[in-house]
């Protein structure tokens, strides 16, 4: 019998709520407001007190209104037919939902149960299988969907029967699997499991060394993700944070992209769900909205389900990692979420921590960074979950906790910067701050060398240094005036310009520049480190000045055009004869 229990207290959406039998930490309940029932997560148990935080409006509450609890945690249903929805963050599917705003107390079932599925078994009777094991597969837009044993049941299953190919809705019995004592459990192509608890059904999870390649030079070049990484992208409003995540969630190598707008304005989450449905995949020819799931959260929305939203989201990718998938998963913007966390602290009247944030918030954000990965799956196939977060820290200060938090768990990190995107130096991604940590990895350094000729990191750390330098002699030229400091370093600051201009900066709205493959990426490399190579003679600042822009000109124009096309090899001619002028 489920536990019941009575309003007690309310302080904006935190119930205090009196109950009469057993409750677990994050247990969901449902409070009775007239007609409607709202949905809220147990959040501490103090006694026979319970504190749960309501993820709706809880205009109207009063005390003595009756709650009954679920017995189960926040949970998110699995199955074909996840691709192309638009969730909210309880994975109500909001193309169902009637009427502009999200209607209090209505909840609807994220698949839909009367389309009919191909199905296809990959098992036979007597087979030995457990958790995870792949029984059968649909084809998901294109995409081959695996139908797995339901995560939660242990130890090892024999197939007792399986159905034929053919047509299946998700909720019909494909097969009936039996455990050592004979009992007989039917599965169906859907499952569901708790948000809040990781999904591990695999045997290893090693340090991730695969290139993911995302097409944006700053990226693939200068500071490298791989499969199964971990980045954040920090900056304040109006830098291009959410360009830059559209641009790689467009063309990065992933088979699954989520994204998770927690918090966003709502004018900025209505972009991605009028822009993405209109969006060709470079990869495929179709349709990006194929292979795309959008949980939105907006500002407007409440708060609690903001923090739900993120964990929806990954478990959501965890699932599609067990089918050997790679995954792409965008969080946008976690500064929300940590205030959603920051809101339910302090209603709880919990200790504060750095600017009234949880105490134990980077160990949050830790927990939930540290889900994402590379992994081999118990058949041997491999699956990943790279996760980029954005965050937005209040007038870009970097060292408020929610940065600071996830700067120690992410392994790349691209800080945008203000005065670089007043300079219109799109992406505002700043050189010399940002690093990636997966370029010191061994494992990494081997497999570039599989892709790229020669010495690849080498070369990106001399361009650093060379960026570096770059940046010294400006401040110096600043102080000092131009005619102040001499003539060799004014080399220096146009050698970084170049690399700046050539590498670093990047044209969204263009269609060839937008996209640049790891070939290209490597010859405008080797091209822009050979000019940088170089000693030349000059006699002025502004002979240096006019020269440098002569070669920046013709490198930005190969950026525009069909790599190896007669009009790019011209320009390279042309780069050449020119480096060929002044060199010593």
């Amino acid at each position: 019998m489920s536990t019941k229990g009575k309003v007690k207290g309310i302080i904006s959406n935190l119930v205090t709520i009196g109950v009469d039998g057993p409750v677990s930490q994050n247990e969901i309940c449902y409070i009775s407001l007239g007609d409607e029932k709202l949905m809220a997560e147990v959040l501490k148990v103090a006694g026979e007190n319970v504190y749960a935080q309501v993820f709706e409006s809880t205009r109207g509450l009063k005390v003595g209104n009756d709650v009954e609890f679920a017995g189960h945690m926040l949970e998110v249903t699995l199955g074909p037919g996840l691709l192309s929805r638009n969730y909210d963050g309880l994975q109500n599917d909001l193309d169902k939902l009637t009427g502009v705003f999200l209607k209090r107390g209505e909840y609807n079932y994220p698949l839909d149960t009367e389309k009919l599925w191909q199905f296809k078994p990959l098992v036979q009777v007597g087979d030995q299988v457990e958790a995870a094991t792949w029984i059968g597969e649909v084809d998901e837009n294109h995409q081959p969907h695996k139908i797995m044993v339901t995560f939660n049941m242990e130890g090892v299953y024999t197939v007792k029967s399986i159905v034929a190919a053919g047509e299946y809705k998700i909720l019909d019995n494909i097969a009936i699997v039996t455990d050592n004592e004979g009992n007989e459990y039917p599965l169906t192509m859907v499952q569901k499991w708790p948000v809040k608890q990781p999904i591990n059904v695999h045997v290893s999870k090693p340090r991730p060394f695969k290139l993911l390649e995302t097409g944006v030079r700053t990226i693939d070049t200068a500071n490298p993700i791989v499969e199964g990484g971990t980045g954040f992208i920090p900056g304040p409003f109006g830098t291009g944070k959410t360009v830059l995540q559209h641009a790689i969630s467009k063309q990065a190598e992933a088979d699954i992209v989520i994204i998770a707008a927690c918090g966003e304005r709502a004018n900025e989450v209505v972009e991605i769900f009028v822009e993405f449905p209109e969006l060709e995949d470079p990869h495929t020819g179709r349709k990006l909205m194929e292979r795309t799931i959008i949980i939105a959260n907006t500002s407007n929305m409440p708060v609690a389900s903001r923090e739900a939203s993120v964990y929806t989201a990954m478990t959501i990718a965890e699932y599609y990692r067990a089918m050997g998938l790679k995954v792409l998963l965008m969080a946008d913007s976690t500064s929300r979420w940590a205030q959603a966390l920051r809101e339910m602290s302090n209603r709880m009247e919990e200790l504060p921590g750095q600017d009234a944030f949880p105490m134990d918030l980077s160990a949050i954000i830790g927990a939930f960074y540290s889900r994402a990965g590379f992994v081999y799956l118990k058949n041997k196939q491999s699956g990943s979950i790279t996760f980029i977060g954005t965050v937005s820290p209040a007038g870009g200060n970097l060292k408020e906790p929610v940065t600071e938090g996830t700067k120690k768990v992410a392994r790349c990190f691209y800080a945008l910067e203000q005065a670089r995107a007043d300079r219109k130096r799109y992406p505002a991604v700043n050189p010399i701050d940002s690093y990636s940590k997966y370029i010191e990895y061994p494992e990494f350094e081997d497999y570039i060398k599989t892709k790229i000729q020669g010495d690849w990191i080498g070369k990106v750390n001399d361009m650093k240094t060379i960026l570096q330098r770059g940046k010294e002699v400006q401040e110096q030229i600043n102080i000092l005036g131009d005619d102040g400091v001499p003539v060799e370093y004014h080399v220096t600051f146009w050698k970084s310009e170049v690399i700046d201009f050539v590498i670093l900066q990047q044209d969204a709205f263009d269609k060839i520049d937008s996209v640049t493959p790891l070939d290209r990426q490597e010859f405008m490399l080797n091209l822009v480190m050979d000019i940088c190579n170089n000693d030349y003679a000059f006699d002025s600042f502004l002979e240096v000045m006019d020269y440098f822009k002569k070669v920046i000109n013709s490198c930005k124009q190969m950026n525009y055009c069909e790599f190896h096309s007669d009009k790019f090899e011209k320009y390279v001619a042309e780069v050449k004869a020119i480096i060929e002028e002044k060199k010593k």
